[in-house]
């Protein structure tokens, strides 16, 4: 987190109580964006997580197309199960789960436990940082 500190002068009037809202509003919107950056996954490590851990049963890309696993093209704000190329287990298509960072990234830490009775075969991945690179890879297509 950034600590942004106002040190007066000798000469400076003391900060009108108007202008001293403003100044701890400023700093608190520096310091989330600031948060949000730090937050935000790296996009290539994300991809070698995705060719080495997700490659093998999912695709993303301009020919990605659903086989082992359902292609993951636009995932962001789509239904669980939705795919009509794709025979999802019941358990996902009667989840209710609309996919966003929050949930995609608990599914990708523990399906088994998101969704009781996936067809989805992996373990998970324990890593907070290591999924928040994958999600933040998976945003790339959309």
């Amino acid at each position: 987190m950034i600590a942004l500190t106002v040190f007066p002068t000798s000469s400076a009037r003391p900060l009108a109580s108007a202008a001293r809202m403003r100044l701890a509003a400023l700093m608190v919107a520096l310091a989330s964006l600031a948060s949000s950056a730090l937050a935000a996954g790296d996009i290539e490590s994300g991809k070698t997580l995705f060719a080495a851990r997700c490659a093998s049963c999912h695709s993303v890309g301009p020919m990605a197309t659903s086989g082992f696993g359902p292609q993951l093209n636009g995932l962001a704000n789509r239904h669980a199960g939705s795919l009509t190329d794709f025979d999802y287990s019941t358990a996902m298509k009667q989840s209710g789960i609309v996919w966003n960072d929050s949930t995609l990234a608990a599914f990708i830490a523990n399906p088994g436990k998101t969704v009781p009775g996936t067809k989805m075969r992996f373990w998970g991945i324990g890593n907070a940082r290591k999924v928040d690179d994958l999600i933040a890879y998976l945003h790339t297509f959309k």
